[in-house]
């Protein structure tokens, strides 16, 4: 009879044990996980002074790093409304994708190479810099044809 009551007990432990497991809160990573990420840095409105100059394409030897720099530069004022999601505003202090090419980080960095064809082809299809932040904030720079861009680009 005492062994039929242990195992009774050892139930109602178990079972509340589980009860509070189950309405116990979640941990703070486990409510960061479901939560939607940021936006990372950058302007909401259109440069009301100078641009920095985005770096001289020819520092550098891969062409689809040196098209990126020249395509940049034609798009200044664009990528100074978009965000840049390696997050280098968190990691390097940037307030825009465009400090990133006013940088050498947008040469090291694929996220930046497709956020600033993406901002270059979208522009030059006619979208404002809002649209073209819409776009990249949906993850759209990720279907760049990065091929496209392995010869260099015609002078403007």
């Amino acid at each position: 009879m005492g062994s039929k009551r242990g195992i009774i007990w050892g139930a109602i432990l178990c079972a509340a044990a589980v009860g509070v497991a189950i309405a116990a809160p979640r941990a703070p990573s486990q409510l960061a996980q479901s939560t939607e990420e940021a936006v990372p840095a950058f302007h909401n409105q259109p440069p009301q002074g100078q641009l920095p100059e985005t770096l001289s394409p020819s520092q550098f030897n891969n062409v689809v790093v040196q098209n990126a720099y020249i395509l940049a530069a034609r798009v200044k004022k664009v990528l100074y409304q978009q965000p840049c999601y390696c997050h280098c505003d968190r990691s390097q202090g940037h307030t825009s994708l465009l400090d990133c090419f006013a940088s050498t980080h947008g040469a090291g960095c694929g996220v930046c190479l497709r956020e600033a064809f993406y901002s270059y082809e979208q522009s030059h299809k006619g979208k404002t810099a809002a649209q073209i932040r819409a776009g990249i904030e949906r993850g759209e720079w990720q279907q760049v044809d990065m091929t496209k861009y392995q010869t260099p680009v015609p002078a403007k």
